[in-house]
């Protein structure tokens, strides 16, 4: 069973950091592509950033690229969004998903795929 747990969320200023981790078990990286995703209230949920493996793909939304890095440790089974230069636009529950490799597309232009397993997310807020 395809299983997800985010952590590292909190509150901070703008223009802090803070590092999200998503921890997976029931699978192995090498086989699925991970992503990020975060929804406001009121807001659609955004995809924020994207890595597959076997794609050897990451993929990042304009609005964090260049501030938010997306990587993996395969020997912890666990996938990373390190986020800096933090927007009080940026506020919102993060989400990461997963994907088998076959029906996900991921590189710089793109990040393609269902997603339909799911954490339980991991709340973000930053103050001005």
């Amino acid at each position: 069973e395809v299983q997800l747990v985010e952590s590292g969320g909190g509150s901070v200023q703008a223009g802090g950091s803070l590092r999200l981790s998503c921890a997976a078990s029931g699978f192995s990286f090498a086989n699925y592509a991970i992503g990020w995703f975060r929804q406001a209230p009121g807001k659609e949920r955004e995809r924020v950033a994207c890595i597959s493996e076997y794609d050897r793909g990451t993929y990042y939304a304009d609005s964090v690229k260049g501030r938010f890095t997306v990587s993996s440790d395969n020997a912890k089974n666990t996938v990373f969004l390190q986020m800096n230069s933090l927007k009080p636009d940026d506020t919102a529950v993060y989400y990461c998903a997963a994907e088998r490799s076959m029906w996900a597309v991921v590189s710089t232009s793109e990040c393609v795929g269902d997603f339909g397993s799911w954490g339980p997310g991991t709340q973000v807020t930053v103050s001005s």
